[in-house]
């Protein structure tokens, strides 16, 4: 046997996955440096005892992630890596709500989703390469095959036992304690959001956000009557809490709405003392939190941050609602989603009965079975590799193609990058531009309720890299050097 068959013996996972986080290692600790050519596939195949095919999907996941590239008729070669530019501004505090107006536009963007036609620049999802899809309509299949009546009756609120006690042991890894009582099924993310909203608040009540704020977030607020207060963000460590305590003291706000786990659009990650601060002064303001935590196990190292709930007591009696779904990571067309609704628990489930009464069964078994098994880690490990160097790629295409004055985020995590462009660049008039040129993008505006950030846009590196995404990339490069 092989030392890395033994390896691979040992400690599970497949020969490729070893052998392409061996050279990563390598790589990382500078045992091979940019421009370093890497061993022909035969050769290190025979090297190491494996297959040509071990060989080429170890150095397939590397490109994937960035590290590697292919060059013609020469062979695998290490990347130049950590394109350095300045990051987007963070927003400036606003002391008065808004009434939030972002409806017709979010409703643009939706719809262009739907067209294959366009290069997806402007939507969060990630393409079908990314998903196990096939596993989980296997599991699907074979749930219809062994249980003939599955889907005759609903699976009404709080929803499938066997789903929730997934989420609730999944939550411990984010330090959270929760049982299958604390949790109701939703239809994603999105339904548990509107819920929490509607539990807590009531129509022109003020809801905190942080701004930029993801633009779902703003519409649930528009549709339910509520107006949006902005909190400023950093684009490295999240929600600004000094400003927020300084706003709250001034300003009756109902709830805080935040995602402190790879916020959308700007990729921040909350300090975990950021985060203690935060609950220790909403519990002294008795001010409710709705956590979206929806990116939270896309963090690139592979660490799972403290959610904000887990620092907020026991669950029964908890001021946090935490709310996720798998729409980021498995199947957004499952719409397999959770909330956590801490003392407004018993509320959450009635509403959720008047308004959707229950989620369907199917998708919900399939994401239970795929959680119980193991593969979602796996799946986990791979994602997460794929997308940070999925994410630089598009970074540094941005950073060496766009024109001078152009800032761009570095993510810690998710796949969306949050783009300052030069002064007089109108996010807007591009927006209209690029789709004329069969490009979608997201424009700032949508991030803010007050249309601020006209000079920004999200892109999102949800879809693998190719040629068709450089092609892309060029294009919104001459727009704005032409705006």
């Amino acid at each position: 046997m092989s030392t890395l068959a033994g390896v691979v013996a040992s400690t599970g996972g497949f020969l490729y996955e070893h052998l392409a986080d061996e050279l990563g290692q390598a790589i990382d600790r500078g045992a091979l440096r940019a421009g370093d050519r890497l061993p022909s596939v035969r050769r290190l195949a025979q090297e190491r005892s494996v297959s040509v095919a071990t060989v080429l999907e170890a150095y397939l996941r590397l490109e994937n992630a960035g590290l590697i590239e292919v060059r013609p008729k020469s062979g695998h070669f290490v990347r130049r890596r950590g394109v350095q530019t300045a990051e987007p501004r963070a927003a400036r505090a606003c002391t008065t709500p808004a009434k939030v107006t972002v409806s017709d536009a979010y409703t643009k963007i939706l719809s262009a989703m739907r067209d294959p036609e366009l290069l997806p620049l402007g939507c969060a999802t990630l393409d079908a390469a990314y998903l196990p899809i096939g596993a989980l309509n296997r599991i699907i299949t074979q749930v219809t095959r062994e249980m003939t009546t599955v889907g005759a009756r609903y699976e009404a609120a709080p929803g499938l036992l066997t789903l929730r006690r997934q989420v609730a042991r999944r939550a411990v890894e984010a330090g959270a304690t929760l049982t299958e009582n604390d949790l109701c099924t939703t239809i994603g993310a999105t339904e548990g959001l509107s819920l929490a909203l509607r539990a807590i608040a009531q129509p022109g009540d003020v809801i905190a956000v942080e701004s930029p704020a993801y633009f779902g977030v703003l519409q649930a607020i528009e549709g339910l009557g509520m107006r949006a207060l902005e909190i400023p963000a950093h684009p490295r460590h999240g929600l600004d809490v000094g400003a927020f305590e300084d706003i709250v003291r001034t300003q009756r706000v109902q709830a805080l709405m935040i995602a402190p786990t790879v916020s959308n659009p700007i990729g921040s990650v909350m300090p975990d003392e950021e985060r203690e601060r935060l609950v220790k002064l909403t519990r002294r303001l008795d001010l409710p939190v709705i956590e979206d935590d929806i990116y939270g196990e896309l963090v690139f190292d592979g660490s799972r941050p403290r959610s904000l709930r887990s620092f907020a007591g026991p669950s029964e009696d908890s001021h946090v609602v935490l709310v996720s779904s798998v729409s980021k990571t498995l199947a957004p067309g499952y719409r397999v989603g959770w909330i956590a609704g801490g003392r407004w628990h018993d509320q959450i489930v009635r509403l959720k009965y008047g308004q959707s009464l229950a989620c369907p069964t199917l998708p919900g078994m399939a994401v239970a079975e795929f959680l119980a098994s193991g593969g979602y880690d796996r799946h986990l490990r791979r994602l997460r590799t794929a997308l940070a160097g999925n994410v630089e790629r598009y970074r540094e295409a941005i950073v060496t193609q766009f024109p001078e004055g152009t800032r761009v985020s570095a993510p810690r995590g998710g796949f969306v990058l949050w783009v300052e462009l030069p002064l007089g660049v109108d996010a807007l008039t591009l927006h209209e531009q690029a789709l004329r040129k069969r490009i979608v993008v997201a424009p700032g505006p949508l991030f803010s309720a007050r249309q601020r950030f006209t000079n920004f846009i999200r892109i999102s590196a949800g879809t693998p890299w190719s040629e068709r995404i450089a092609d892309g990339i060029k294009t919104l490069a001459r727009l704005v050097a032409r705006d």
